[in-house]
This record gives C-alpha cells, structure tokens and sequence, in this order.
C-alpha cells in the first residue's frame, strides 16, 4: 500500500535518474518575490535604527541588505512583504506586555 510520501518518493527518485541520464524533467518550481527593506522602512517613514527595534530584525543584517552586501531569504522576504501589507498588526503581535 503506498501512501503520499512513497508515491512522491518514487517520483522524486524517477526525476533524479532522469536527470541523471540528461533527460528533460518537469519540476514545479515557486518564485519567491525578494521584498525591498529599504522601499518598505521609507514607507513607514522610519529610520533604520528605528525599523529594527520595531520588527526585531538587527540592525546590522537590516543595513547588510538595504546596501545590497545580502538579501533576505525566503523567511525574511515573507515577514517583509506582511510588514509592508500590515506594519501596525505586526508592531502590536511584537509588543511585549509587562
């Protein structure tokens, strides 16, 4: 009896032997849409410093990517763009309660 995971190995085992022997494969692929940090804090009006103490993101990985030295990865992307759709929802989730 096979279940979702066999079945999606034995198809992920049949795309790599494919592969291997050079053959085209047809593999579902998802872009990821990078967020712009700097575009998104600019918005809001904030400083650097302060866009950092507000979305708890360091400061230096914030500057890292608004000059370009890295780029958000897919986790960070998504916080982003939910920053950029809803800053005040995600700056009262953040708030700690005394």
């Amino acid at each position: 009896m096979m279940n979702n995971f066999n079945r999606d190995l034995v198809k992920s085992m049949g795309e790599a032997c494919a592969h291997a022997e050079r053959k085209s494969v047809r593999v579902k692929t998802r872009v990821i849409a990078l967020a712009d940090p700097r575009a998104i804090r600019r918005k809001l009006g904030m400083s650097q410093s302060e866009f950092a103490m507000q979305y708890r993101i360091p400061l230096a990985t914030l500057k890292n990517w608004e000059q370009g030295r890295r780029r958000p990865d897919a986790p960070a992307s998504a916080y982003l763009h939910a920053i950029a759709r809803r800053p005040r929802e995600i700056s009262e989730a953040l708030r700690v309660e005394a």
